[in-house]
């Protein structure tokens, strides 16, 4: 063939090549059906939130205010839209005697039957809110996504909504959604919202046993129904799919969050909503997360979230763990996790296939109190040093060992007070050659890690290099019958866990090759 021609062949060759690649790779599958069968089909946990491992959202709204000039020493409920309601005797409690809500709602503004949920909503005053540092503190912290409670149970849209008038730009004149969304994905986060507001049905249930509302106020509080009523009406259907599907198609978040109860609601809307979202993920060409609690969808249809909780063991699916490092909410003289059990919980997460989902409360007018802006800074430092061992890694064969465990997996676990040692190790892997060991806790002499012992066959592999990740040190072990020993280094780059990178040679095995004799012999 002559060279002008070859040339001209091989061109089209490659170029027909690249087409049908980006193709196939661009190629729009099939729509998801309203089916289990069809959104079960879906990769539920994509390689970015695989990898990310940390988020934050913001419980903040106008309930934060709720909770201003109340007594630090007396404990209330987050629920406060409810609870604001049980005086004991209309709305019967557990004692017969009334909430510290109700207590602290009558006297700050007067009776709930004639001061209402909707008051607090009037004085929502948002003067202090700041997307951008917002933002800029979430980037901080390490965190690889972030966004806004877009809706929690008191049925109050924190974005510029058409579907309700109860909204943050009609009371406060903002709309943190659109400025978080622009400020999030500028700072190559991605943008998330949670949604609660599948309980309201049962969060305003009590409002309406003291009676006193103005039909025309039906919209935030529901229409009327009993306090044991767990069958929602057409019209809060309708309104709870409205508000949703109208956040998706503005903001397009790439995860969505559901707290419970929506696993009371029918599997038809559930499914309703997982296939047009899934569908929008398609049109908008990136992969979108869904998480939920409880029975609401499954482990192939979405993925499964654990407040203040988490397994006691690494799972195949892909989880999250939602919490807060103090209260839901905004509270005065409100106590907090210290950086160092944050960390400690982020690791044990992510060694058992998890990511963290952490809390923030700003005060009621928005700005991030200095108490949760030094921990953020704190667990970013840390990240900073330490992150190769968290973002981008999957569960190693085993992920840990220690005298310090949880005694059980779930919810709510996290009430168990759990300090971790420097026995305590969990361990993470980039690739076959590389895995970590995070020790959590300074240790005082050596660390031995029993699991690579030459007496056991987890670690089947020659180890070709050990560093301490933020160090310049050289770092010296051995490895025998009682494990893999590393001596202390002169100092520890960070004040928290600590994380060593194992290079490895890798596993290979023989490929037959050679002459003819190497087949017959």
């Amino acid at each position: 063939m002559h060279l002008k021609n070859k040339i001209h062949f091989l061109t089209i060759v490659l170029v027909s090549s690249l087409v049908f690649t980006s193709f196939a790779q661009n190629a729009k599958k099939e729509p998801y059906m309203e089916t289990w069968e069809s959104v079960n089909s879906v990769n539920a946990a994509p390689d970015w939130f695989k990898d990310a491992k940390f988020g934050i959202y913001a419980h903040w709204g106008p309930v934060s205010n709720a909770f201003v000039d109340g007594d630090p020493n007396t404990r209330y409920a987050g629920w406060h839209g409810m609870k604001m309601y049980e005086d004991g005797k209309i709305v019967k409690t557990k004692n017969g005697q009334p909430t510290s809500n109700y207590v602290h709602h009558k006297k700050k503004y007067g009776h709930p039957k004639k001061y209402g949920y909707k008051h607090i909503i009037e004085e929502f005053n948002p003067s202090g809110f700041n997307a951008k540092a917002w933002a800029e503190l979430f980037a901080k912290s390490g965190a690889k996504f972030a966004g806004p409670v877009a809706i929690h149970h008191d049925n109050f849209a924190m974005w510029n909504s058409k579907a309700t008038r109860w909204n943050s730009m009609n009371y406060g004149g903002i709309d943190p959604s659109a400025e978080l969304k622009k400020e999030i994905e500028a700072r190559g986060m991605k943008f998330m919202g949670s949604f609660h507001h599948a309980f309201t049905w049962k969060y305003f249930a009590p409002s309406h046993a003291h009676g006193g509302i103005d039909p025309k106020d039906y919209d935030l509080y529901t229409n009327p129904h009993s306090v044991d009523s767990d069958t929602p009406d057409e019209d809060f259907y309708n309104d709870w799919w409205a508000k949703l599907k109208e956040f998706i198609d503005i903001y397009q978040p790439d995860l969505i969050w559901f707290d419970w109860w929506l696993e009371n609601m029918t599997e038809a809307c559930r499914t309703k909503f997982l296939a047009y979202y899934y569908n929008k993920g398609l049109e908008w060409g990136k992969d979108v997360a869904v998480c939920y609690k409880e029975s609401t969808f499954n482990e192939d249809a979405a993925i499964k979230d654990y407040e203040r909780g988490r397994p006691n063991q690494p799972k195949e699916n892909t989880w999250l763990t939602d919490t807060s490092p103090g209260a839901w909410f905004y509270r005065p003289g409100a106590k907090f996790k210290t950086p160092n059990e944050l960390v400690d919980i982020l690791v044990d997460i992510v060694s058992k296939n998890g990511l963290m989902l952490l809390n923030v409360p700003p005060n009621p007018d928005g700005t991030i109190p200095d108490v949760m802006v030094n921990l953020l800074t704190d667990m970013g430092q840390w990240l900073e040093v330490n992150g190769e061992a968290i973002y981008g890694t999957r569960p190693y064969t085993i992920f840990g060992e220690g005298p310090t465990r949880l005694p059980e997996g779930g919810h709510k676990i996290e009430k168990i007070k759990i300090a971790y040692t420097n026995k305590d190790i969990r361990f993470t892997k980039k690739s076959d050659k590389i895995i970590y060991a995070i020790v959590l806790d300074k240790p005082k002499s050596e660390t031995v890690i029993k699991s690579f012992t030459t007496q056991i066959g987890v670690l089947n592999s020659k180890i070709e290099n050990i560093e301490l990740l933020g160090s310049n040190e050289t770092i010296a072990w051995e490895r025998n019958e009682k494990g893999l020993i590393i001596k202390a280094p002169k100092s520890y780059p960070s004040d928290y866990a600590h994380a060593y990178k194992i290079t490895l040679e890798g596993y290979t095995e023989n490929d037959i090759g050679g002459d003819t004799a190497a087949h017959v012999d």
